[in-house]
């Protein structure tokens, strides 16, 4: 039995997320489908975590096991032959049979794209979000600093989470400026339900002067969801890289 490592990028706008589920098109049960084609088999494509409708991906990770003889850098073509042009096998690897897409993660990297100009965009539209109020670039970047390390993120959480243990670090959180575009990096440990999305509106918030960077510590402790910042749109976000 071989273990195939798979990096997958999406765009999410033609899918209800990552995770399979009856009678909605998702980016799972797509490529499942592609590779029990090529190989003959019942597939099951373990994910690093599940992204929800809307958001994209340039390097998400997800392992299979497989008995089919074929060399392994001639996967990517045979799945991505079968696919929608949505949904990209950038790579595929064997690994060790121990390797586990979720389980053997070290940290993952998310940007969140805004667009900052006046009128936004007509070919981006679906990949950033637009914001045309002018922002402090120099107080989200102060702001951003106050998430990294260990912390409670009950405050930063959708409800409806299953996920118990709100503890999550984030070992880095970076808001940098290219042009008309502002994008907020979080690299951490792992993420819960939404997460990402509020730190963004969180910090948006700082941008806007609704919210000053100290305040972000005592946001944070407070674990109190209504003091954080709103949960900006999905098709802001994607999963940049996942690593091991």
């Amino acid at each position: 039995m071989r273990n195939i490592k798979l990096i997958i990028e999406y765009d999410g706008r033609d899918f209800n997320g990552w995770q399979k589920q009856p009678n909605k098109l998702n980016i799972q049960g797509e490529i499942e489908r592609a590779i029990s084609e090529i190989t003959g088999e019942e597939i099951e494509l373990i994910a690093s975590g599940r992204t929800d409708a809307g958001v994209h991906s340039l390097g998400q990770t997800a392992n299979f096991k497989t008995n089919s003889n074929l060399p392994v850098e001639k996967f990517p073509i045979a799945i991505n032959s079968k696919l929608k042009k949505s949904i990209i096998v950038k790579s595929a690897e064997e690994v060790d049979e121990r390797f586990h897409s979720r389980y053997s993660v070290k940290s993952k990297k998310y940007r969140y794209t805004i667009n900052n100009s006046e009128y936004g965009s007509a070919i981006f539209r679906e990949m950033e979000y637009h914001f045309p109020q002018k922002l402090d670039i120099k107080k989200m970047q102060e702001a951003a600093k106050y998430f990294e390390g260990e912390h409670d993120f009950k405050g930063f959480k959708a409800s409806g989470t299953s996920s118990k243990n709100s503890v999550r670090t984030i070992y880095k959180a970076e808001v940098i400026k290219k042009n008309d575009r502002v994008y907020i990096e979080l690299t951490g440990s792992g993420f819960l339900y939404n997460m990402v999305r509020i730190i963004s509106g969180t910090l948006l918030d700082v941008g806007i002067g609704k919210i000053k960077p100290e305040e972000i510590t005592e946001i944070i402790e407070s674990k109190d969801r209504k003091r954080a910042g709103k949960t900006l749109p999905a098709h802001g976000l994607c999963l940049v890289e996942v690593n091991y």
